[in-house]
């Protein structure tokens, strides 16, 4: 087959989307088939085999710049490569041009449910998360997905969730893969990490997350603020360590210090895709409080190197982490999601049947399972496709646009 993915952000962007889209298609390139990812331009990208950028405005949200697919580039070369099947990852912008073209060439499209939208609105000037913008982006995830010829969610609790929506159009579950490699952390490098980051402390954690209000790291805070607590009571110490980037940084540098973190907590910035793995293995837990997940990759990548999981309970988390088994799941309460760390670090021999359950989680979700599970998918929109009359569709923005 010849695939398209599109996208409004990738790489040099660091985010869940591009992984998710990088992992999906080297496995399908691996599987033998052309895949094309159709991704803004932006300063600082590397040009790649397989890439086709497109212009982008220098305005940014959430970290990106806005695509700009006001071109005929997408249609020219969809139509050059002999497009089967578009991908696409976004419902706004690309989403739309996907739509556009397969009105014109009746090409099918697979459209990937990647983000709670709703919880994202902070980054719209004036717009704050209510029950009538929430409406606005129902009303309009809805009707792009109906246009659509499939909708993949990344985990059942979502594909649950997009039922509730009235949606038409054929949902499946298809979960972001693991390659190979992030089984397999470098033992040396592992050990350098929690050598250089332990610095006399008992215990090392992680967490893998952009900086920002979306992934509720102000609570992520306050929890270690009432583990401190707790272990000051027995004389142990620990050392956290942040990777990611991202704008609410000072904001946190400044509740670090407010809480006295400062010898607790360090905000360690970029770490690349490859390396994160030697973190995580560095770490005793990996510890994730966001509630705006889809699915959670790096909570997977933690587990494939047999980090346990100590999270909020949360939509797309709750998929992975199973409570008591390969991790934690506790309330949006700071004493009890510090307490379950507590209670796994003093308890070993549980810390270590935990280890081996997170490997075993991981297993399940490897890159050429879910490559092979795509591939199904495609096929059965296009066998679909080639029986339906092109439908002469347009999605218009609603008239106050939240995307």
């Amino acid at each position: 087959m010849r695939i398209a993915m599109f996208t409004n952000n990738y790489k040099p962007y660091i985010g869940g989307v591009p992984v998710s889209i990088e992992h999906l298609a080297d496995a399908l390139r691996v599987r033998g088939h052309e895949v094309y990812v159709f991704a803004p331009s932006y300063d600082g990208q590397v040009e790649e085999e397989g890439v086709i950028r497109y212009p982008s405005f220098p305005i940014k949200i959430a970290g990106a710049p806005i695509p700009n697919v006001l071109t005929s580039l997408f249609l020219k070369k969809v139509r050059e490569l002999q497009i089967d099947v578009i991908h696409v990852h976004h419902p706004a912008i690309v989403g739309n041009v996907a739509i556009s073209i397969r009105k014109k060439t009746g090409i099918p499209v697979v459209f990937t449910y990647h983000t709670r939208y709703e919880e994202y609105l902070h980054y719209i000037g004036g717009l704050e998360k209510a029950e009538k913008h929430t409406g606005l982006i129902d009303w309009y995830l809805k009707k792009f997905c109906n246009h659509c010829d499939m909708i993949v969610a990344p985990t059942q609790g979502i594909s649950e969730y997009l039922l509730q929506k009235d949606i038409d159009t054929p949902i499946g579950v298809m979960p972001t893969g693991i390659p190979q490699e992030s089984y397999c952390p470098d033992e040396e490098r592992r050990q350098g990490i929690r050598q250089q980051y332990l610095s006399g402390a008992d215990y090392l954690f992680c967490t893998v997350a952009r900086l920002a209000a979306e992934k509720n790291l102000m609570f992520q805070l306050n929890g270690l603020a009432a583990l401190k607590k707790s272990l000051d009571k027995t004389g142990k110490t620990f050392r956290h360590l942040m990777i990611g980037e991202g704008p609410q940084r000072a904001e946190l540098q400044k509740h670090i210090r407010d809480l006295g973190l400062e010898n607790n907590v360090i905000l360690l910035g970029k770490v690349s895709n490859k390396e994160i793995k030697n973190y995580q293995a560095a770490s005793d837990l990996f510890l994730f409080t966001s509630k705006s997940e889809t699915q959670g990759i790096v909570i997977l990548e933690a587990m494939a190197v047999g980090t346990p999981v100590v999270a909020v309970d949360a939509t797309g988390v709750c998929d992975l982490v199973v409570d008591g088994k390969n991790g934690y799941l506790t309330l949006e309460d700071p004493e009890v999601w510090s307490q379950r760390i507590v209670h796994l670090m003093e308890d070993r021999g549980l810390w270590k049947v935990m280890r081996e359950e997170a490997k075993k989680t991981a297993e399940t979700y490897s890159e050429a399972a879910v490559a092979e599970l795509a591939e199904l998918y495609y096929v059965n929109c296009i066998n679909r496709a080639k029986e339906r009359v092109v439908e002469k569709v347009f999605i218009p923005f609603p008239k106050r646009s939240v995307v």
